[in-house]
C-alpha cells in the first residue's frame, strides 16, 4: 500500500478508538441531557396548564386513556407507561422522542404508527415552544428532576 493510504488508514483508526467508550462495547457515551429543561419547571406546568385543568381531561381518577397528568401524578403515569392507543409504544421513552406517543399526540403525528391521529390537546393549543419544550425534555432522558 501506498504511505498516504497507510497514513489515511491510521488516522481513521485513530479517530474511531477516540470515539469509543473506552470499555470494549464500541458505544459511544451519551452527551448530559439539557440541564435548562426540567420536568418540575418546564414540562409540568405546560401538562398543568394545557392538559390537565385547562381541559379536565388529563385529571384525576377520571382522567382520559388513565393518564392523569397534574402536578405529582403525571410522572409517573407517561415515563415508561405503555400508550393505551398503541400498546406497543410507551408514552414517553427517555431519550427517544421519535418513539414516544405523548410525543407523536402533541405533533399530529399518532396516525402515522396506527394511533388515533387527534393532536392532543384538543383543539391544539400548544404553541410550537411548548412542543418543543416537551420534546427536548424527553430527547434529554426525561428526567424527574
Amino acid at each position: 500500500m501506498p504511505q498516504r493510504v497507510l497514513s489515511h488508514l491510521a488516522m481513521l483508526i485513530a479517530g474511531a478508538l477516540a470515539c469509543s467508550s473506552g470499555d470494549g462495547t464500541g458505544v459511544l457515551p451519551q452527551p448530559p441531557g439539557d440541564s435548562s429543561i426540567t420536568f418540575s419547571g418546564s414540562t409540568q406546568p405546560i401538562f398543568t396548564r394545557s392538559c390537565a385543568f385547562a381541559t379536565g381531561c388529563h385529571a384525576g381518577p377520571g382522567a382520559q386513556q388513565g393518564m392523569d397528568l397534574s402536578a405529582g401524578q403525571a410522572y409517573s403515569n407517561i415515563v415508561n407507561v405503555g400508550s393505551m392507543q398503541v400498546p406497543g409504544l410507551f408514552r414517553v421513552v427517555p431519550g427517544n422522542a421519535d418513539s414516544s406517543y405523548l410525543v407523536l399526540k402533541i405533533q399530529g403525528k399518532a396516525g402515522l404508527v396506527g394511533g388515533v391521529g387527534t393532536r392532543m390537546p384538543l383543539g391544539g393549543s400548544l404553541t410550537q415552544a411548548q412542543i418543543d419544550t416537551i420534546v427536548a425534555w424527553v430527547a434529554a432522558g426525561a428526567r424527574n428532576n
